[in-house]
């Protein structure tokens, strides 16, 4: 799954990509965490925008207070879980991140880790989203990422982006068949466990 994720200066890493930032600050988090307003890219018909949505998704049917938001979607089971179906055919976005974190489970502790794209570049989360609110689509894990989780993010390059978010695209065989970029990972500091720790130190190598 993705729980925690970076995210640094989105407006300037999307200048290329997005026509308008709504009311998007050039701002760094180094502990995006669910409930936070966290900026996405959507497509408009006029063009892209970069835009601040609540990170975990309320289906509208869901009738408990207590409901907890939805904050990661099964690319496996995207068509046919009920909350999903009908925003992976109509409602696509674009999670904007430096990379993300994850804990690996050894004996009774989690170990955290940073994964970050061997390229260095900026990954792209693909995402679905309802009103003012959106989730990450999550896969199988691949490579190296292996060796810390089961499950990671589905990351798309900049030049894929359009083609994801064109609702012309089946979504669920373009990203089945997608190869995502590599990844790199290394040990971090257990402080990043407290979502009010914020600050640069959280993805440095120990």
């Amino acid at each position: 799954m993705c729980g925690r994720f970076v995210i640094t200066n989105a407006v300037f890493k999307t200048k290329k990509i997005v026509k308008i930032s709504i009311k998007v600050e050039d701002t760094v988090n180094y502990n995006c965490h669910p409930s936070q307003k966290l900026p996405v890219i959507k497509r408009y018909i006029n063009g892209n925008t970069l835009e601040n949505l609540t990170w975990g998704i309320v289906p509208q049917w869901a009738k408990k207070k207590d409901f907890k938001p939805l904050i990661n979607a099964r690319l496996e089971t995207i068509n046919e879980k009920i909350s999903f179906k009908k925003l992976i055919k109509s409602f696509r976005c674009i999670a904007v991140a430096d990379g993300y974190y994850e804990w690996k489970k050894e004996h009774n502790s989690k170990t955290p880790f940073y994964l970050t794209r061997e390229d260095n570049k900026t990954s792209f989360f693909a995402g679905i989203f309802e009103k003012n609110q959106f989730c990450i689509l999550t896969q199988n894990s691949s490579g190296i990422v292996t060796n810390v989780h089961q499950r990671q993010p589905v990351i798309l390059r900049e030049k894929d982006i359009s083609a994801y978010l064109n609702l012309k695209t089946e979504a669920s065989n373009f990203l089945n068949n997608y190869k995502s970029p590599n990844l790199v990972y290394y040990q971090i500091s257990k402080d990043v466990n407290n979502p009010k720790n914020n600050n640069e130190s959280l993805i440095q190598k120990i």
